[in-house]
């Protein structure tokens, strides 16, 4: 029997841990938190988001950080093996929209409950505040790993140890430091999926409002470089929601390229500038004597019409019958782009995923075994690989939990 030691008690290390020990390996699960889990109690704000009722090619194309790499782990685990697997533990899940997959429940401690229960039934052995310090090998393969100052023995190891973001989870990039140390290349680590931060003051006023239906552009020195549709949040320091987390990654890459970086903002994509245009005009016509801030009421949420006005160089207090021609051209352009010159993302600790982290050339994309040492075997977000929002980085983790814990179980003459 195979003595197979996982490091980290998250996602992708319990999934391992179960894999592993239903093929017969003995297995100890060292977590350095006292309880498993912590990250994905906050996935989905509280909810778990488990993972995407999408086909594999979709989900690949939703996880722009090395999704090829995930081919073989996500078909050989699909997000309907998730749904079964967890389905099988007597966890019921419902369909969301954007096919994302959430416990009945919606509740994550539920999702940890059953698969505390699985490890247990399974005889795996549970260590808790117990934070591996090193990983030990010869050079060539791995001999075991020093936990408390303890050194213990094994046929593989999982590393499973996820991102740096959310540090008080437990996710504070250890696993980065060991896989340097045992020879692996780690690229850089970057926020993803998080907040950004904008230059204009004017962005405090806006606080709190949520824009449903525009389309963003992401401009990098000048050009454009994506567009996306969908709901944003403005904040106390910039902006936010499922389309500004979804810009994130490449947002953070840009800018430690030290690029100039803005986005402008299309409130109303659904109108051509003409038609736009022609609303303005019914706008100012129906509104006619009132002053130009009360003739938008129809048009804009409260919060922006002083922003746009201010930025159209208008008098918020100008009749609308004195709004010249060129002005109403202002505010049209500025309607359908209003920019925002971004300074910095949120800091890493408050980013929902790393990315970055052990190369996926230096890892087998079949069994998650590392191409530099024997026996080591990397899985979930501590791999160079990240993806967007709606249960794609959960399926990821679960798909290559799922690899490593198999083939670490197996002798190598199986594989």
């Amino acid at each position: 029997m195979k003595k197979i030691i996982v490091t980290g008690g998250g996602p992708a290390g319990m999934m391992a841990a179960i894999r592993a020990a239903e093929n017969f390996a003995q297995v100890i699960l060292f977590e350095k938190n006292n309880r498993l889990g912590r990250k994905l109690s906050i996935t989905g704000k509280g909810r778990c988001n488990l993972t995407n009722a999408a086909d594999t090619q979709e989900i690949i194309k939703n996880i722009p950080g090395n999704g090829k790499f995930l081919n073989s782990a996500l078909n050989s685990f699909t997000s309907n093996d998730t749904i079964n697997f967890f389905e099988d533990l007597g966890l019921k899940t419902k369909l969301e929209r954007g096919n994302r997959i959430f416990p009945e429940s919606d509740n994550a401690a539920e999702v940890i409950e059953v698969l505390t229960k699985k490890l247990e039934s399974l005889n795996i052995e549970v260590r808790l505040n117990s934070r591996v310090e090193n990983i030990i090998s010869d050079g060539k393969k791995i001999l075991g790993v020093e936990v408390n100052g303890k050194f213990f023995d094994c046929d593989g190891v999982i590393l499973a140890t996820g991102g740096a973001s959310y540090p008080l989870t437990g996710s504070t990039g250890d696993g980065f430091k060991f896989a340097k140390s045992l020879g692996h290349t780690v690229t850089e680590i970057l926020p993803a999926l998080v907040p950004l931060e904008v230059e204009e003051d004017f962005i405090k006023d806006l606080q709190g409002l949520s824009l449903k239906n525009v389309r963003v552009t992401l401009k990098v020195d000048e050009k454009v470089v994506t567009e996306i549709f969908g709901e944003m949040l403005f904040t106390h320091f910039g902006i936010s929601g499922p389309i500004i987390l979804t810009l994130s990654r490449q947002v953070a890459r840009f800018l430690a390229q030290k690029k100039f970086v803005e986005v402008l903002i299309n409130l109303k994509p659904a109108l051509t500038p003409e038609q736009l245009d022609a609303r303005i005009l019914r706008d100012f016509d129906k509104f006619k004597g009132k002053i130009i801030k009360n003739a938008m009421i129809e048009l804009l949420p409260q919060k922006l019409i002083p922003v746009i006005l201010d930025l159209a160089y208008i008098d918020e207090n100008k009749k609308v019958d004195e709004i010249t021609k060129a002005e109403r051209q202002k505010i049209l352009e500025i309607l359908r782009g209003l920019p925002l010159t971004i300074s910095a993302t949120r800091p890493l600790a408050e980013a929902i995923v790393t990315a970055g982290g052990v190369s996926i050339k230096e890892v087998n994309p079949k069994t998650m075994e590392s191409k530099i040492v024997e026996n080591l075997f990397i899985a979930g977000e501590v791999l160079d690989i990240d993806g967007n929002t709606g249960g794609f980085n959960l399926q990821a983790a679960w798909a290559t939990g799922n690899a490593a814990g198999i083939f670490a179980a197996k002798n190598y003459f199986d594989t």
